[in-house]
């Protein structure tokens, strides 16, 4: 009997190992707080990946096999997702211990002024994911130096990332750079820029109201004075060479970017170059993390080293700008990533089982008219990211479960396609054991429930896009 002739586990049955999670985690979260990430979250995890093989086995005859080879699978298809979170944590090491983000920190200081400082904020990270279709390489490069800015004009570290987020996650659903805008269409079967220019119905508009919500917020904040951000610039002058000259790194990454290189590669060339400029421009800087006695070739060969792989704590009289400074490098993203490996277990345990294929039949079987169809696929996206763990997973089922709906129905493949973009692509970084959630908050330095009620424009896009289903604007069907 192979998998597809076995029977589905009932709806009912295939909740379990979710409740189970969900329950789990609320537990967890309560006694660990921040530290869940830390051992705690992982564990449940598993915990929830042991429920549901065992339901499968006992209840549903699923073999072992079965399972074990779904699960293999689920870890194969992130392992690129693992070396560039490891250049991540890699590339913000030495674009700090370089001086490049405390270059980009100190100047951004003195050009965004704090009124528009959000909405500045939104608008750059846009252009720059639009431009290489990569939140990741936007939250990890320009985002990592807005936050520096933003917490020195004294806004919030929710406020800033949820700020960042928006517009890193506006580029990643529209540039036809990104993968998981190529992903949606292809699964759909719709062109690429078919698919793109449809988007615009909805992603402009939540954009819009996106921007209005910073733009209020900017004026309304009252935050540190231009005095405390005399004084950030002050400190950041003494203990860092802050030069022109070091903007070249950003420069190499985006002409790296522009010219269509690989991620892995742009990374590492980023990172590597960040750590020879380190040598030339903060020889101290490398003395001081390397524990030396001394100035040195062996110094700097060391600590260029730990810049890339370990923690650095740059001591100033400042304690604000102290955390800010700080960096983990390579090893400070084995947490994320051993949590991102425990999600995978889980999301292929599910997959495996055919558990996550019966939950997904209640939503389908709801999709009676256009409104409750596209409703249907918002919420079977944002359930597949809760379950699978993985944006990329959880658009392919989503694409294959509605599509022959969409069809019968006589609706255009474009609606598919922006619907699953607008609830999977967008709500991913929302989910904190989602591999984008989990990335997202160790690289910025922010929990996920911590900055998600400011990430606006991913959390307006779904119900935009229930709201022109209800309206039916732009919505035609399917030429036979």
């Amino acid at each position: 009997m192979d998998d597809h002739s076995r029977k589905l586990p009932s709806p009912l049955l295939s909740v379990i190992p979710l409740a189970v999670m969900v329950t789990l985690l609320f537990f967890t979260i309560r006694v660990f707080g921040s530290d869940a990430l830390s051992g705690g979250s992982q564990v449940v995890l598993l915990v929830s990946a042991a429920v549901c093989v065992f339901t499968g086995m006992v209840f549903c005859r699923v073999k072992w096999k079965d399972i074990e080879v779904a699960i293999a699978n689920n870890i194969l298809g992130i392992a690129t997702a693992i070396i560039i979170l490891l250049l991540i944590g890699a590339l913000s090491g030495t674009w700090m211990i370089s001086g490049v983000v405390p270059t980009l920190i100190y100047y951004g200081m003195q050009i965004i002024h704090p009124d528009f400082f959000l909405v500045s904020t939104c608008v750059i990270c846009s252009i720059v994911s639009v431009v290489t279709g990569s939140s990741w390489t936007t939250v990890a490069t320009i985002g990592i130096a807005l936050m520096g800015i933003g917490q020195a004009q004294g806004f919030s570290d929710g406020w800033i990332a949820g700020a960042v987020i928006s517009g890193a996650y506006f580029g990643d659903k529209i540039s036809p750079l990104s993968d998981t805008t190529i992903l949606a269409a292809s699964v759909s079967e719709t062109p690429l820029f078919t698919h793109i220019r449809y988007m615009m119905y909805t992603t402009v508009p939540s954009m819009l109201i996106t921007l209005v919500i910073f733009t209020v917020a900017g004026l309304t904040h009252e935050g540190a004075g231009m005095e405390q951000m005399a004084v950030f610039s002050a400190v950041l002058g003494e203990h860092f060479n802050i030069s022109l000259w070091l903007l070249m790194v950003p420069a190499v990454t985006a002409v790296l970017i522009a010219r269509r290189v690989p991620p892995l590669i742009t990374l590492f060339v980023s990172a590597a170059t960040a750590a020879v400029f380190a040598v030339f421009f903060q020889p101290e800087l490398l003395q001081e993390v390397s524990g030396a006695a001394e100035q040195g070739a062996l110094s700097a060969f060391k600590g260029a080293f730990i810049s890339f792989y370990g923690s650095t704590q740059i001591e100033t009289e400042n304690e604000a700008l102290n955390s800010l400074v700080s960096t983990r490098g390579m090893g400070g993203m084995l947490d994320t990533i051993w949590l991102i490996l425990c999600a995978m277990c889980f999301g292929g345990a599910m997959a495996g089982s055919r558990m996550l294929e019966s939950i997904a039949t209640v939503f389908a079987h709801l999709a009676k008219r256009r409104t409750g169809i596209v409703s249907s696929t918002v919420a079977s996206g944002l359930f597949m990211n809760i379950c699978t763990a993985d944006q990329y997973i959880s658009i392919i089922l989503t694409g294959n479960i509605f599509k022959d709906i969409y069809k019968k129905n006589g609706y255009e493949s474009r609606l598919l396609s922006r619907t699953t973009e607008d609830s999977v692509t967008v709500t991913s970084v929302l989910v904190p054991w989602n591999t984008c959630g989990m990335t997202q908050a160790a690289v910025l330095g922010v929990a996920t429930f911590a900055y998600l009620p400011y990430c606006f424009f991913n959390l307006i896009s779904p119900l935009m896009s229930i709201l022109m289903a209800a309206t039916g604007y732009s919505i035609k069907r399917a030429k036979i």
